[in-house]
């Protein structure tokens, strides 16, 4: 049963909305997956047009995948472990997360995890207690940013 029936869309006016949607920002194949079924477009006709956006270059889950890492690393102040589980939770393939998390910038990385911690920090009244630091680590950790390398800056506190 479909969801809404009437936003039900044609191939073509599937096609034309998606292309133009894929040119202008990066979406992965289970976003347009998403976008069909909820147009109500039949399987085949979701498969036709998902074929012709990848033979076209307007989806590409390496592309896709490097694009998701850098925004959310840079603007969600994300760490690996969380953008890898977010990606996967896409279906993006293993190769395409491993390639975007290699391209991370390293210093970059440090940086912005350097200024979640001190964030955290300024947040809670006694920053030398056991309790403090827990609390930072845990914050870092749910963040998605590893320990060893939490460990690494933590030590400064």
């Amino acid at each position: 049963m479909r969801k809404n029936a009437s936003r039900t869309l044609t191939y073509e006016q599937a096609m034309l909305r998606l292309t133009s949607l894929c040119s202008t920002s990066e979406h992965c194949q289970s976003d347009v997956r998403e976008k069909l079924y909820k147009w109500g477009l039949s399987r085949g006709d979701s498969e036709k047009i998902i074929d012709y956006l990848l033979d076209e270059k307007y989806i590409d889950e390496y592309r896709y995948a490097n694009a998701y890492a850098n925004d959310k690393l840079r603007f969600s102040h994300w760490g690996r472990a969380k953008i890898r589980s977010m990606l996967y939770m896409q279906h993006i393939p293993e190769a395409c997360i491993n390639e975007a998390l290699d391209n991370i910038d390293e210093a970059e990385y440090e940086r912005i995890l350097e200024s979640v911690l001190e964030g955290k920090k300024r947040t809670l009244p006694e920053c030398e207690s056991y309790a403090s630091r827990v609390k930072i680590i845990r914050f870092a950790l749910q963040r998605g940013f590893e320990m060893g390398e939490i460990t690494k800056f933590i030590g400064e506190y």
